[in-house]
């Protein structure tokens, strides 16, 4: 007999927005159903896990302690006090110019909280386990959606037919719900992959965020917690997809050789403390944000190159708005109405946020010695007035400057 589920919320997803939107529509009490065809890899040795770090900023980390998942993940976070940017742009391989942006200079909070990717999965779904209102279904994809006025009804991969009030598209950028819609998306390619893993290196990273600009995009570590006695960051090294599936295919020693010359040894020698994940690179955006009874938030609506911790900060703004909007009318957290305000709330932001972005990845992608000395110029001046220093530290942490 085929199964049939009512509920408040139908969330297609079931990565870190996903699960985080499950959290926190759970929390506050609404019935929560929240499906994704693939089941969560939480161990990092397991193939396909997702190496990649999150850095929460300010107001991040403020929603997540606000639905309860912020005291599960605080024991393993590692903060970000400064975020230097570093720019290696002459003619070697050296850096040219360090400024450091320093969280104290607006807060006495740091910048963010960094937390492995993996890791993150595994807490959120230990999370939702203990929540009664949230029913997490691992391995059923969406295969179907029909929406009406006064509801939406899902049809997962195993036949069961779920009716909910609300339908939230966490499902990335190739959103099955985003499609089901019409919801047409805009998307710029550049090119580029990125490189992800793990390294150790001699010197200490002092709760330093680092991104190295020379060409083909920057080369970012972010700090982890000590391995072994030893320095230990994430790295995310972006450049030019050929050379990027070049560098994957190194040899361990080689490897380690080009990517302490692209850090311009700042921390010394660097030894790989991961395998090598290739992800690609593109900026994408929605054409809207809303359509009857359903919300798309996170990759479904927007995607950014991993530059300036954006990317997932970005999805939670999406989440706490739409919690909000939904607390605020509870009985139909999927009104017409309830969608409108979340659209005119997130969508003009967020076009303004991916432009950012992607202009910052452009100026870092230069490869003319012209083009390198304009951005190291560029840099110096916004870093020499302090006011500009200021509101550019305050935008980014999404705040009003």
């Amino acid at each position: 007999m085929t199964q049939q589920i009512q509920t408040d919320v139908f969330i297609s997803g079931g990565g870190v927005a996903g699960l985080t939107a499950a959290a926190a529509f759970g929390a506050a009490g609404f019935s929560v159903v929240c499906a994704d065809p693939t089941p969560p890899i939480t161990d990092a040795a397991s193939a396909g896990s997702d190496l990649r770090t999150t850095a929460f900023l300010q107001p991040a980390r403020d929603f997540l302690d606000r639905i309860g998942l912020w005291e599960r993940l605080a024991p393993h976070a590692m903060p970000l006090q400064v975020m230097r940017i570093v720019d290696a742009g002459g003619p070697d391989a050296i850096a040219r110019v360090a400024h450091d942006f320093n969280a104290a200079d607006i807060s006495d909070q740091p910048f963010g909280w960094n937390l492995p990717n993996w890791l993150l999965r595994r807490e959120m779904v230990a999370h939702l386990a203990s929540l009664s209102t949230v029913d997490f279904r691992p391995g059923l994809a969406t295969a179907q959606l029909l929406t009406r006025q006064t509801e939406a009804r899902v049809t997962l991969s195993d036949g069961c037919r779920i009716t909910a009030k609300l339908v939230i598209g966490a499902d990335g950028r190739d959103s099955a719900v985003r499609r089901a819609m019409g919801i047409a998306a805009r998307t710029l390619r550049y090119g580029q992959k990125a490189l992800a893993f793990a390294v150790m290196h001699d010197l200490p990273h002092g709760n330093v965020s680092t991104e190295i600009h020379r060409s083909g995009g920057p080369f970012t570590l972010v700090p982890l917690p000590d391995r072994g006695g030893a320095p230990c960051s994430a790295v995310v090294w972006m450049e030019r997809g050929p050379e990027v599936l070049r560098l994957a295919a190194l040899p361990d020693a080689a490897f380690n050789a080009e990517m302490t010359e692209r850090s311009a040894h700042l921390f010394g020698p660097l030894a790989l403390a991961s395998r090598r994940t290739v992800w690609p690179i593109i900026s994408q955006i929605a054409e809207r944000m809303v359509a009857e009874r359903v919300a798309l938030v996170a990759e479904a609506a927007h995607v950014v190159p991993p530059i300036g911790a954006q990317g997932l900060n970005m999805s939670l703004a999406d989440l706490r708005v739409l919690l909000d909007l939904a607390e605020a009318a509870r009985d139909d957290p999927g009104a017409a109405d309830v969608l409108a305000r979340y659209q005119r709330a997130r969508h003009a932001e967020i076009v303004a946020r991916v432009a950012g972005v992607d202009a910052l990845n452009r100026a870092s992608m230069a490869g003319a010695q012209g083009l390198r000395d304009l951005r190291l110029r560029a840099l110096n001046a916004i870093y020499s007035v302090a006011p500009v220093r200021r509101v550019m530290m305050r935008a980014g942490l999404g705040a009003k400057a």
